[in-house]
Order: C-alpha cells, then sequence, then structure tokens
C-alpha cells in the first residue's frame, strides 16, 4: 500500500521512466550516482530478489542488458555496473549505474579480506544449503 515504487507503477508519483512495458518499469533514481543511474523494477510487487518468480527474474535480467546498452551509449560510460542491494525500499529494484574508470570510485562499497582459512569454510558453508 505504502510502497513508493507501487504508487510510481501506477503513476500516482511522478518518474523519470526510460522503459516500461507489461512487467518492468525502469526509471532513473532520483539520488543518482552518476548522471543515467537507473532503477528497474518489477510491476509486481516482490520485496526481495529470493522471492521473485524465477521467469520473472529471468525477464528482468534480460531487460537490464538492453537498458545498459542504451545508458552506456547515452552517458558515454566506460560500463555499467549492475546491483541488486536495495533495502530502502522494500520492492526488488535493480541499480543500473554508469561506471568510468577513472570516476574515483574503486568499488560502491568498502571491500574486506578474508583472515587464514575463512574463505574456504564461508564456500562450503554455501555449498551445502545449494544441495
Amino acid at each position: 500500500e505504502n510502497c513508493i515504487f507501487c504508487k510510481i507503477i501506477k503513476k500516482e508519483i511522478s518518474a523519470e521512466i526510460v522503459y516500461e512495458d507489461d512487467e518492468i518499469l525502469a526509471f532513473l533514481d532520483i539520488k543518482p550516482v552518476h548522471p543515467g543511474h537507473t532503477l528497474v523494477i518489477p510491476k509486481e510487487h516482490h520485496k526481495m530478489m529470493g522471492e521473485t518468480p524465477d521467469n520473472l527474474i529471468s525477464s528482468i535480467f534480460v531487460k537490464c542488458k538492453k537498458i545498459m546498452k542504451a545508458i552506456k551509449k547515452a552517458t558515454e560510460a566506460d560500463y555499467v555496473a549492475v546491483s541488486v542491494i536495495g533495502v530502502e525500499v522494500p520492492h526488488l529494484h535493480i541499480h543500473l549505474i554508469p561506471r568510468y574508470y577513472r570516476d574515483g570510485m574503486a568499488n560502491l562499497w568498502p571491500t574486506k579480506k578474508y583472515k587464514n582459512n575463512e574463505a574456504k569454510g564461508v564456500a562450503e558453508k554455501i555449498k551445502s544449503f545449494l544441495n
């Protein structure tokens, strides 16, 4: 009911829409990392990627690829980064962020290093949940 992205889908809140079809809506982020930073959302409300049907996830990412190519050309970016971290709005959204090799941003978030054999343990634990 109070989902801001659902309100954008219903056109109750305005947004700079760059792509729309029956399944998804893509619009410019209001707080962009760089101009052209776009959010891609399913029109069906799903809080997280893990709760979203596989066929919709596949469709979203195929369309993201098309949108990424357009963003790269339009912004003359070196590449377009993809991020699925949005927790501030409980509606699945994919960030497509134009990036430049010399934009001074090594990563979008700080990185760490594994200690000793920590990586092996983490990998084994993830694998155990895949079976």
